[in-house]
């Protein structure tokens, strides 16, 4: 996304992204372009004017070399703030001198902070707030179903919240000015966390309700996973066992064991183990991320060679180490996961169904689906439908496949070796906008360059141009950049 990184440490990268996250989503529902938007750090700022794009204004208060400990604050604050639609704080006291700023000057602005040890939130500036909690006094229903997602951000019995649904956020992202890898990826996460919950309690995907400090907190860490992924580059992860830890877990429903509900459902088919303090060590939207974008190797795959290693530390006094190892680096493109092909001829279905058979089937994780027209015996012609699915996928996909067609029988053919071009994304600047693309590589050398289509539609439909003018365009600027 930002081609000059700025000079900081991964960990505060990731709170700008989280706030920058909730501000691409939370905007495009609260005010009409342009938008002002005042930030309290430079950073920050550059993060939100890049998801925003030309539709946001935006101000920023303290500059990266400056000391926001001793910031005093100038005039012409109070006038950037009373025509702000969006304060995006990370925390260093911001959100509460934003708050007395805001309530001074009359600003209805919504409020968004990300910081350590403070989850992101939103609210709006005017309220009431104590000195680091917002109140808030909607109705709640106590019928309403809630989400074991709760337990992560402790819903409190004394403070009562409206709810968001899985289609109320789908909506939000993607109404928002997130990029299009952005988007697919906030998404395919979301989705997997409503489809556990909803198993968990009976109901629809689309109808899970999420708390709304939980859907915030969901918000910024599902679709900050994906801004920080995207700026880095990382085309694909690799997890391994996970850690779920053991005992018990306070939720919004009382206790249950650990893994949670959801996260057991999430981790189902993936290697995990429980280890060392009866502590919660991996949460609903961890399990959701890995389950959404990661693979399960057991050890480093064989054609990757680590460029950078990194630990995260978490805040509990264990008996083990509390840190989560990071490896980044190249990886060539071997596949070391067992695939298979579930493939089956049909000859009496409606050609209109394959379409939705086709998004069903890419949802549950299927890495590739197409069909093949062909001659069945007395000449009927018919379609091959061709699945090529993990192992972890194939029970799921060979349900969709019954359930969905006229199917009453699969042949499931084993594939010895799959051969990838390694991937890297790039973000480049033509003259309608910022575009996505792909550059893939074999053996070191590029064979295959592409823009993302729903950056260059979007900017199509936006500057009324044809969409591949603006394909041509991003691959043209490309090219130039690689030195083609």
């Amino acid at each position: 996304m930002n081609k000059h990184r700025p000079n900081l440490p991964r960990r505060q990268f990731l709170r700008l992204a989280a706030a920058g996250a909730l501000a691409s989503v939370f905007l495009p529902a609260r005010a009409q372009a342009p938008i002002t938007v005042v930030a309290s750090f430079s950073i920050l700022g550059d993060v939100v004017r890049q998801i925003g794009g030309e539709r946001v204004q935006v101000v920023t208060l303290v500059g990266v070399d400056e000391d926001a400990h001793a910031y005093q604050g100038k005039p012409s604050d109070a006038q950037a703030v009373a025509r702000a639609q969006l304060l995006v704080a990370n925390g260093l006291g911001f959100d509460d001198w934003f708050g007395r700023l805001a309530r001074a000057s009359g600003s209805e602005a919504l409020l968004i902070v990300a910081s350590d040890g403070i989850s992101p939130r939103s609210a709006p500036a005017h309220e009431e707030e104590n000195e680091h909690e917002y109140a808030h006094n909607h109705d709640h229903d106590p019928d309403h179903q809630h989400s074991a997602h709760e337990h992560e951000h402790g819903h409190h019995a004394e403070h009562h919240h409206a709810h968001r649904t899985m289609a109320t956020i789908r909506e939000m992202i993607e109404a928002s000015t997130l990029g299009g890898n952005v988007k697919k990826n906030s998404l395919a996460i979301f989705e997997e966390l409503a489809k556990a919950e909803g198993k968990v309690h009976g109901v629809a995907p689309d109808e899970v309700h999420f708390h709304e400090v939980g859907a915030t907190d969901s918000i910024a860490d599902i679709v900050g996973t994906a801004i920080a992924l995207e700026y880095f580059g990382v085309e694909k992860v690799f997890v391994s066992r996970v850690n779920t830890g053991s005992g018990f877990v306070e939720c919004a429903h009382g206790t249950m064991m650990v893994p949670a509900p959801a996260t057991a459902e999430l981790l189902a088919g993936f290697p995990f183990y429980h280890a060392a303090d009866a502590k919660e060590m991996t949460t609903p939207t961890g399990a959701a991320v890995i389950r959404a974008l990661a693979t399960f190797a057991e050890n480093l795959p064989g054609d990757f060679q680590p460029e950078q290693i990194a630990y995260g530390a978490g805040t509990w006094d264990l008996s083990i180490p509390n840190v989560l190892r990071m490896y980044v680096g190249d990886y060539q493109g071997r596949e070391s996961q067992r695939l298979y092909i579930l493939e089956t001829n049909i000859d009496d279905m409606n050609p209109q169904d394959y379409g939705y058979v086709y998004e069903k089937l890419l949802e549950a994780g299927a890495l590739d689906v197409w069909t093949t027209p062909i001659f069945m015996k007395k000449n009927r012609p018919a379609t091959t439908l061709s699945v090529l699915v993990g192992e972890a996928e194939k029970e799921s996909c060979a349900d969709i496949v019954f359930s969905e067609t006229t199917s009453i029988g699969l042949r499931v053919v084993p594939v010895g070796e799959r051969i990838e071009a390694a991937r890297r994304t790039a973000t480049v600047e033509t003259e309608y906008g910022e575009v996505s693309c792909k550059i893939s590589a074999y053996k070191g050398h590029i064979v295959s360059l592409s823009a993302e289509y729903e950056d260059c539609r979007r900017l199509a439909k936006e500057k009324k141009v044809p969409l591949k003018k603006v394909r041509a365009d991003a691959i043209a600027e490309l090219r130039r950049r690689l030195g083609e």
